[in-house]
């Protein structure tokens, strides 16, 4: 399969790729899909970048089928046969789990972790030695003022982290990758996207982080750029310039 409008965000993949370097020759990478846009054009710019990136790697794909009604993983599982990927759906009661039993007061938190934990085991018993996950450049920059504004501190999450505990890499070959490049990409192609039935998408911390920030960089151009920049200058969290 060709994807038509590919080559900006392959670009910034390989730039990431190289600058970290995040994959290695023999890697098995098992791709976090959620369903959302990220995901769905990472596995995508992926399988693209495993046709012609000189060290040859595997690729799968995961779902963490978090419990909530509605939600319909069968167009990912047909897309990914069609791209030849291996795609496994893992079931779970994460959502009842933090919205009954433990009604929590912030669910992203506990629902995030459960859902990582799971992405970890299962990428390890699928043979996995790398996970990847489709922050890019925009998650960075909310990631590191959400740190700043709610936390007082200077952090974000790393572009290559280590699990010594599952013996498993963490890797976001997206994190010079724009937002709105992930948008086009994903409507030029008509990428199978399964909408989140949990109550509180788009009500979240990271959404008001998100429209703040934009409002931001709309007053005051280029403000993203200088934020991450800065990260970089700083190498916050293993960012290095």
């Amino acid at each position: 399969m060709n994807f038509k409008n590919s080559r900006r965000l392959l670009s910034c993949m390989r730039r990431a790729v190289e600058q970290y370097e995040m994959i290695l020759e023999g890697d098995k990478i098992a791709v976090g899909l959620s369903g959302g846009k990220d995901s769905t054009a990472l596995l995508c710019i992926l399988k693209e970048f495993q046709r012609f990136y000189p060290k040859h790697f595997e690729l799968c794909a995961i779902t963490v089928d978090t419990g909530f009604e509605g939600m319909d993983f069968e167009p990912l599982r047909i897309f990914c046969e069609g791209l030849q990927i291996p795609y496994t759906v893992v079931k779970s009661d994460i959502a009842k789990v933090v919205f009954d039993v433990r009604k929590e007061s912030n669910p992203c938190s506990l629902c995030a972790r459960m859902r990582r934990g799971l992405l970890h085991d299962t990428a390890k018993m699928m043979g996995c030695n790398k996970l990847a996950l489709g922050h890019h450049n925009d998650d960075v920059i909310v990631t590191f003022m959400m740190n700043l504004f709610n936390e007082g501190r200077i952090g974000c999450f790393s572009p290559v982290t280590y699990l010594s505990v599952k013996n498993l890499y963490m890797i976001r070959p997206f994190i010079y990758a724009d937002e709105g490049d992930i948008r086009y990409f994903v409507n030029q192609n008509e990428l199978p996207l399964v909408k989140s039935s949990c109550p509180e998408d788009k009500h979240t911390d990271r959404e008001k982080f998100k429209k703040m920030i934009f409002e931001m960089d709309r007053e005051n151009r280029g403000l993203k750029h200088r934020i991450f920049t800065a990260i970089e200058k700083s190498e916050i969290d293993g960012f290095k310039k």
